[in-house]
Order: C-alpha cells, then structure tokens, then sequence
C-alpha cells in the first residue's frame, strides 16, 4: 500500500499547535484537538482602500497590483482617472470626455477606454500613457454597456446597446478600429476576459440576464458552457482559459455577490463571493489575482476588493470599534499609538482640561491639562506627550505643555499664538506650522520647532493654512491640507528636511479640520477625516509614501475635528472624538492593517 511519505515526500507530522507556516497540502497531527489538519488552497475576496470616487459604470484596465479606473457615473458622468498600486487609489490624468457606461482595457500606463454614454452614446476612443489621456480612433458602432478585451495597441471591443442590444465586435490595431466576427447573443453589460484573438464574453443582457458564454478565436465566436447564475452587469477578469465573474445582477433584479471560475471548458461556482453585492463594477487581473472596484448596491459605492487564490486567508485592513472616550469631545489633540495613547484638550465644554489614557482597550483618567485648550497641537507619545497654543472657544494662546504619564507641567511659550496648527514630531523635537490668525482672519506662514526647552522660528510654509495635518520629524516631516490664505480648502503638502520646505505630492481630497499624524519619517503621514468639498464630516483615510498620497481603507464614521495618536504607523492607528453635524462624539476607531494566517483545516473522511 502506498504511504502518505511516498506521495507527498514527507512523514506526517505531530503538533501541539497548528503551526503559523507549512506547505499546502500537508498533513499534520494536532495533538490537543485530537485531529489530523491541513493548508488548503482557496479563493477569497478581501476588503482594500476604496475609490477616491464613488462611481458606477467606470472602465477598468492593468493587475491587481497596478490597476486604472476611469469614467463612470458619480453621478454626474466623471472623467476622473485613478491609480492602484496595490494598497490604495491615486488621481491619475482625467479623461478627455466624462462618460458612463464605457469599456476598458490593457494596463495602467497603457490604457484604453472606448464607448459609453455622455448624453447620448459614444463612439470615442481615449488612450493613456501612465499620466495623460489621448484620443484614438473612434468605433465604428457609437455604444455604452459595452464589453473590452486586449491591450491599447490590441484591443477588443463587443456587444452594447445602442437603441438596442448589439452583437457586433470591433478590433482595434492602435489607431483605428475594424469589423470583426458577431457575437452569436446580441447582448449588453456581459463580463470579460483575455486578448483580441483569445477571448471570452459571458453573461449580461439580452432584456433579461443571460448566463450564455462565448468564446473569441480572432475571427468568430463560438458558443460554449453556460454560467451558473445568469446575470447582466457583472465584471470579468483573467484569460480566455482561465477567467473569473463576480457581482452582478440577477433575475428579478436582486444584486449579487457570486463568484465563478472558468477553467477553458465550464464555470465553477465559488463558496465565497464578493464582500459586497453589487452591480455596473469594474474589474481587472487575473484569474488568481484580481481586483473589483466601485459599482452600486444599489446605492453608488467606491468599494474596492482584492481576490486571491492561495493557501492564506486574507483579511483586509479595516477600521473597527474601539472603548468610547468617557465623554464626547471635538477639537482636541492626541498622541501615542494603537496600544498606549493619548487624547488632550477639547472644544467642549467641560472637556477642554480633560486628559485621557488608552490601554488598546479602555480608556481612564490622566492627569488634566490645567489650562482650557482647544483646537491645539499634540505630538509625542502617552508617557511623553506635547500639547501646544489653542484655547478654548477656538481663541489663540502661547501654551505650551509636557506631560510625563501622569501630570503636565509648563514649558516655555511659543513665539506666536495660534490655534489650528500643523503639529509634528516628539515631545523634545516638535514643529507646530501655520496656524489661524484672527486678525486680518487668515492662514498664518510661520512655523516653529521645539527641542524640549524653547521654541524657535524656523523657515516659513508658503502658502499658509490652518486645520491642517502634521506628520513625521522634525528632519523628515510634512503638513498637508487644511485652508489657505484664501480661506480655500487645500490638497497641497510641504515637506521639512530639518532646514527648508519643499513642495510635496498633492492629497487626492482637499480636507481640512481632520487629524494626521506618522510616527517616524514623512514617507509614513496619514490624513484622517475632516471636512472635504463633498463631505462636511469625511470618512476618507489616506497615506503617503514620500511621493505620492493614495486611499486607505476609510473610518466606519465620517467626522471632522478628530484626534488621533500621532506616532500610529500605517498598520497599527487609532483615532477619536470629532464632530458629526452639530453633535461631539466620543467614538474611537482602531485600525489593523492587512493580515495573512494559513487556510488550515481539519481532514475528515466526508
């Protein structure tokens, strides 16, 4: 008889525990369950950063690691352009013609978007290099909610609607398009998959959702296997041999979150299907690797979700609910991290001398300010923290406060007082930049770094803002948003290398009164929440790299003038307070970033 050992080429193994990390498809012993386990392979979508955009109907194109959406309905129709670089969305160039409804192909710095519907349907055809939209040849047939395939220099498109369901194929050489072989179901909003000689269609609508799947020789298509949940609207990703579906909608109507895999010859329903159901989403990647972006619920989401086939279970990074401070507050500053911060000061009354302390769990009393602030800085971390200018009722001060774990103590004041500050950096190296200045009302341009004793002007930021954010050092830090001297929300950031500011890479959202904070250098800021010009109480996170600021998973509750413990890193932040509409809040969210743990289960004889 042939042993486990001579097939897999190992012995079966003895654990008390299951172990973090051994290869798939072996088998071990769990010695205190008393069961024999294993890691297997599966497909799992897993939550990611949404879409700066909500939008639905928008073209999709590239990997998972390097995905472009473009277009779509926001509403109303958008020619916004953003960028995946496998953890979140960036704006790229906008598209020439904001349209809805349109296709897409090819890969992030070579895309190509065609057809669609601006107010009434069209034929346009756009290419992108990475940075800039161009046109390209138009299509033949004028369409929306039709389906691509290929490469910008390659490429397919098939089906629409065009004052009826169509069933005509166009080719594209890069310059222009040509007729090629009809689709054998006239039909619209069908999935994709593969190149212009090798490709699949499935899927979409005829009136009614189809489940019909066609395959594409170069020249003419050729029915095979049905899906298994007939459905339109749906998005499609891989090769002509080895394609996945997912979302879409189902007769009578119902959204869905269905997952199937093609292998060249049939479907395969997955066990797990998307996080959300939805419709009219894009999609790009591949068959093991891919990415669902934006779509409707029906309500317009920028959701955003990556699928994988491996031996990890992923799970997505994610904010979640934290202890509630013991009161509500707004305008107040923080420090620390995840597991060990600090929340000080505040617009409201009585909470303006308030300190508090997190244990990653609960919140309790520190030691009180003593001195009525808000909408001041905080830097530092909960045993050695900085609270400097505000004031209550939002007036200006010179404060400046060190806090030891249990009491603070004054430190010499600032040059200049302020309140909305830019604050970054530690307890003995900080810089508070900007600031409010009543009169003439404005943005203020100065700055100032502490070094544990005194306060010091350094180089001022041009322009100025106030309720702007801070992150990083004092030789490596950076602010960013808040308002300018116009009293204009601002996407801008200013880099500090310990001597001179310097331009930074623009934030997808101008934002102000939102909270920002990195522990260790610029290249790890994040901005969190605020009021944006389409949010008066954001939800939207995002994180720099040095270069450039992309999405991040957002808050569970949008809100302005929060606090968070400013040295948080990218995988480990907490934030707290804020305001929503007229209404202090006490919530506190923590964020976990993404985590991989072994598909693992227990072998059974059924």
């Amino acid at each position: 008889m042939t042993t486990y050992k001579e097939i897999f080429g190992k012995y079966v193994k003895n654990y008390s525990s299951d172990p973090t990390a051994d290869a798939e498809g072996q088998v071990w012993y769990n010695s205190t369950s008393g069961t024999f386990k294993s890691v297997v392979v599966s497909g799992t979508w897993s939550s990611a950063s949404p879409l700066i955009t909500a939008r639905r109907g928008l073209g999709g194109a590239g990997t998972q690691t390097a995905a472009l959406g473009f277009g779509g309905d926001a509403p109303p129709n958008s020619n916004a352009t953003e960028e995946y670089n496998g953890s979140g969305w960036a704006v790229g160039g906008n598209m020439g013609t904001a349209r809805r409804m349109l296709a897409g192909s090819g890969t992030q710095t070579a895309g190509l978007g065609f057809g669609g519907y601006t107010t009434t349907f069209s034929n346009a055809t756009e290419e992108y290099d990475g940075s800039a939209w161009t046109a390209g040849g138009n299509l033949a047939t004028a369409r929306d909610t039709l389906s691509g395939a290929g490469i910008q220099t390659a490429g397919l498109a098939f089906g629409g609607d065009s004052v009826g369901r169509l069933s005509a194929t166009e080719e594209y050489d890069g310059s222009a398009w040509t007729a090629g072989g009809s689709l054998n179901t006239a039909r619209s909003t069908t999935g994709r998959a593969g190149i212009q000689t090798a490709a699949l269609a499935f899927g979409g609508s005829t009136t009614i959702p189809v489940a019909n799947t066609e395959s594409y020789n170069g020249t003419s298509w050729t029915a095979v296997n049905v899906m298994n949940t007939a459905r339109r609207s749906l998005a499609g990703d891989g090769i002509q041999t080895l394609a996945l579906a997912f979302g879409g909608s189902t007769p009578p109507g119902a959204v869905t979150s269905a997952t199937e895999l093609w292998n060249g010859t049939s479907w395969t329903s997955n066990p797990a299907g998307l996080v959300t159901a939805r419709l009219y989403l894009a999609g790009c990647g591949t068959q093991t690797a891919a990415l669902g972006f934006g779509g409707a619920t029906p309500t317009i989401v920028g959701n955003t979700e990556e699928w994988n086939i491996s031996s990890s279970i992923i799970t997505g990074a994610a904010w979640a609910s934290g202890g509630s401070l013991p009161a509500a507050s707004n305008g107040g500053a923080g420090a620390g991290i995840q597991t060990a911060a600090l929340s000080f000061g505040s617009r409201t009354t009585p909470q303006v001398q308030v300190t508090n302390e997190y244990d990653g769990t609960s919140w309790a009393a520190g030691g009180p300010l003593g001195t009525p602030m808000g909408n001041l800085g905080g830097a530092g971390t909960q045993t050695a923290a900085l609270a400097f200018q505000g004031g209550p009722g939002g007036a200006n001060a010179t404060t400046s406060l060190e806090y030891d774990g249990s009491s603070w103590a004054s430190g010499n004041p600032t040059n200049v007082s302020s309140s909305f500050v830019a604050a970054l950096g530690s307890q003995t190296a900080a810089i508070g930049a900007g600031g409010y200045n009543p009169s003439p009302a404005g943005a203020r341009t100065t700055a100032e770094e502490y070094n544990g004793t005194s306060w010091t002007a350094i180089s001022t930021i041009s322009p100025g803002r106030y309720s702007a954010g801070g992150g990083g050092t004092t030789s490596s830090g950076v602010i960013f948003g808040g308002s300018d001297t116009t009293t204009s929300l601002t996407a801008t950031s200013q880099e500090y290398n310990g001597s001179a500011w310097s331009s930074g890479g623009n934030m997808n959202s101008a934002r102000q009164m939102f909270a920002g904070g990195a522990g260790t250098s610029s290249d790890q800021a994040y901005a969190i929440a605020g009021n944006s010009p389409t949010s008066s109480d954001s939800a939207l996170v995002e994180q720099y790299d040095g270069t450039t600021w992309t999405t991040s998973p957002s808050l569970a509750t949008g809100r302005r003038s929060i606090a968070v413990g400013t040295q948080s890193n990218a995988t480990a932040a907490i934030a707290f307070g804020g305001r929503v509409s007229s209404t202090d809040q006490s919530i506190t969210e923590e964020f976990t970033g993404e985590t991989s743990t072994g598909n693992i289960k227990t072998v059974t004889t059924s």
